[in-house]
């Protein structure tokens, strides 16, 4: 599959370009990965990651100069099996994990990952997050079963981490086309408070917070609260909270909020429980299909999918989504049709300004796999 290189400068969107590199089959070189810095070249969690990408392909050639400025990366074959990796633990799990679940359905075996660190940081979407949003959405892509399964094992709090989580995938050849317009009102919410090495009083106050604020707006709420103790609660202490609005048509909206990591200004449970049902207020005023977390894995879906047309509604585009647009173009030559709805003033369904996205699938097979 030897195909035109392209290149790349600085150490933004690193994830983006090594994921689609491995999808498309094509050589990557990245320059100039923070040569101004005082300390310049990948960074360990950066390194941490080309190694998991090379675990899970085979025959991958990675090449990187010796003051780390400049990665050379031309693809394998996507090999997928049982896969143990330490992940760096500064950046947390879900960093590891959304690569993983852009790259599972299109590998030779089923993926089997256990991945160890940081489970919940500030940084990256939780693994939480990640189970309870991208699952549902990867099923309707059709890549559904009991293989999907995102499993906290144990809770590692930043900065220590000692979590550990596993995460299994089947194998598709190809992926379905959607037609999702529609978010659908908002029927339940749900949730986990988490601590682990606090009292376990702590997630309680969470709970009561949050309700405070939700209660006013929809009575089917039920937040679960999850102490991990022992050897399962990992190196550090924290708190967090997980909150998942879902809507009559199966759409899944997140918001998270972490507790600050050790030696830093710490952070009432009772102000985190209320700044992210807050926040989960405003993930469901974007609205869309997606939450925002999720929108460069839909659409990476979108255009992997047979050659028909699929059509989703979104939020406003984060930046990073935006950045993925333009990666989908350099590396597969597809562009997304996108047509601004304005905001909805409607008394019933306020909203902000959404975007639907359309665009014909590229057809990619998975040539690894010789049935459905």
């Amino acid at each position: 599959m030897a195909s035109q290189g392209l290149t790349y400068e600085g150490c933004n969107f690193f994830r983006q370009r090594l994921i689609l590199a491995t999808l498309s089959g094509k050589r990557v070189k990245i320059r100039n990965i923070r040569s101004r810095d005082d300390n310049p070249g990948l960074r360990d969690f950066e390194a941490s990651f080309i190694r998991l990408l090379d675990k899970i392909t085979n025959g991958s050639q990675i090449e990187i100069n010796q003051t780390g400025t400049v990665l050379f990366y031309q693809p394998g074959l996507l090999y997928g099996g049982s896969v143990e990796h330490e992940c760096n633990t500064q950046r947390s799990v879900g960093y590891y994990l959304e690569a993983l679940l852009m790259l599972a359905p299109f590998m030779k075996n089923s993926l089997k990952a256990v991945l160890k660190g940081v489970t919940n940081d500030q940084n990256d979407p939780s693994v939480d997050l990640l189970k309870a949003t991208a699952v549902p959405l990867m099923k309707k892509f059709g890549i559904d079963g009991v293989g999907v399964e995102i499993k906290v094992t144990k809770r590692g709090m930043a900065p220590g981490g000692g979590g550990e989580v596993l995460f299994t995938c089947p194998v598709r050849r190809t992926i379905r086309p959607v037609q999702i317009s529609d978010p659908g009102k908002i029927k339940r919410i749900r949730g986990t408070a988490y601590s682990v090495r606090v009292s376990p009083q702590m997630a309680n106050r969470i709970v009561d917070s949050a309700r405070s604020i939700l209660n006013k707006f929809i009575p089917d709420i039920y937040i679960y609260t999850d102490h991990m103790k022992g050897a399962n609660s990992g190196k550090s202490p924290g708190f967090g909270l997980t909150l998942i609005a879902e809507t009559l048509n199966g759409t899944f909206l997140a918001a998270e909020m972490v507790s600050p990591p050790q030696g830093q200004t710490p952070m009432l449970p009772e102000d985190l429980g209320k700044a992210c049902a807050k926040q989960l207020l405003e993930e469901v005023y974007r609205g869309g299909c997606v939450d925002s977390n999720n929108q460069s894995l839909a659409l990476l879906y979108m255009m992997l999918g047979q050659q028909d047309v699929s059509k989703i509604m979104l939020g406003p585009l984060s930046p990073y989504t935006i950045e993925f647009l333009r990666h989908i173009r350099d590396f597969f030559q597809i562009m997304f049709k996108i047509e601004t709805q304005a905001p909805v003033e409607d008394e019933e369904r306020k909203g902000g300004e959404k975007v639907l996205m359309t665009c014909v699938g590229s057809g990619y097979t998975n040539i690894s796999k010789t049935t459905k």
